[in-house]
């Protein structure tokens, strides 16, 4: 009786092959699903890799088929809620469609940094990329380097060689902004993501190009970092001058930071301050008051990425940039100046 592998390694081709009373050579034609193999042979072959936990190396399967199933994942904000929702449906979707997924997270936006990520990935011979990070500076230097696989993006980035899936994030500003207005408010504040993150200029422009139709006062932006730590300074800091009665966050973690200041300052929203998020987090709709915020469907982008890259990688022609509305939510933290 032929002996099972060792507990202390993997168990390998050869292995199977030695179990299933073939050669190693049937074992990787069945692998790569030859046609010449007996249904037979095939069917011991897959009930040893069963019984021996075997899982082929994809390296090797590369060099034989030249297809690694391996798609990759480029991103610099894998800790917010966002991205972190679309990667997990991105990773559902590609392995539904019998990909596998490599993520490389940017450590920061320096131009070494990003260039590294990149080459992690195509040294795993990914076959299509997407993108999540946010500044323009990854995309540019994406071209630059010319990589040679089709890539999506999750934003609208400008850029004419890959396709982009995008939340229509100017729309989204838009609608938080026009609603304020029609409560009546007429002095709003804008606390905007940072700067060089291309959904935080979306969101500003959308803030500002409400405004402007509504023909009101424009307060220049706060420029924040995502973070509630920062939307409870700022938060106090407003408390100074309280020369409005509504503020649009660029996200919900700052509108959280908000409500923990003006709370605590004892001044009542949406009673004196009405204030609105964007990207509806979990946690919004129990919050105190309830958050009224912006909608997106991160989950559903993740699939339909995968599903665009997987289009691009076929050739198949199709619109280059996709826009996807997102919903206004409305909760008790908005109510009539």
């Amino acid at each position: 009786m032929t002996e099972d592998p060792p507990k202390s390694r993997a168990p390998s081709i050869r292995d199977v092959a030695r179990l299933a009373g073939v050669s190693h050579q049937t074992v990787s034609r069945v692998l790569n699903n030859h046609p010449s193999i007996r249904e037979t042979t095939k069917q011991r072959v897959l009930d040893v890799m069963e019984q021996l936990q075997y899982r082929p190396n994809r390296a090797a399967r590369a060099l034989v088929t030249s297809k690694s199933h391996t798609l990759g994942v480029l991103t610099a904000s894998s800790t917010q809620y966002g991205p972190t929702s679309s990667i997990a449906a991105i990773e559902d979707a590609a392995r539904e469609a019998g990909y596998y997924v490599n993520t490389a997270n940017i450590a920061s936006t320096a131009p070494e940094s990003i260039a590294g990520a990149i080459e992690h990935l195509m040294n795993q011979a990914i076959e299509g990329l997407v993108v999540i990070a946010p500044q323009v500076r990854v995309f540019d230097l994406l071209a630059a380097m010319a990589i040679e696989v089709p890539y999506v993006s999750l934003q609208s980035t400008g850029h004419a060689e890959h396709r982009a899936l995008a939340v229509d994030q100017i729309a989204g500003a838009r609608m938080a902004t026009r609603h304020l207005v029609e409560l009546g408010h007429r002095e709003i504040i804008h606390l905007a993501g940072p700067q060089d993150w291309i959904e935080a200029e979306a969101r500003m422009q959308g803030f500002l190009d409400e405004i402007d139709e509504a023909e009101l006062r424009t307060h220049p932006p706060i420029l924040g970092d995502w973070s509630a730590d920062f939307g409870y300074f700022a938060g106090r800091e407003l408390l100074h001058h309280r020369d409005f009665t509504a503020v649009f966050a660029a996200n919900d973690h700052m509108a959280i930071g908000l409500l923990h200041a003006f709370r605590e300052a004892g001044i009542d929203v949406p009673g004196e301050v009405s204030v609105v998020g964007f990207d509806d987090v979990p946690i919004a709709k129990h919050l105190w008051p309830p958050l009224t915020t912006v909608y997106q469907d991160f989950r559903e982008i993740g699939r339909r990425a995968i599903a665009l890259l997987l289009a691009e990688m076929h050739d198949d022609i199709g619109p280059r940039e996709e826009l996807v509305r997102p919903q206004l939510i409305v909760r008790d933290s908005t109510g009539p100046a």
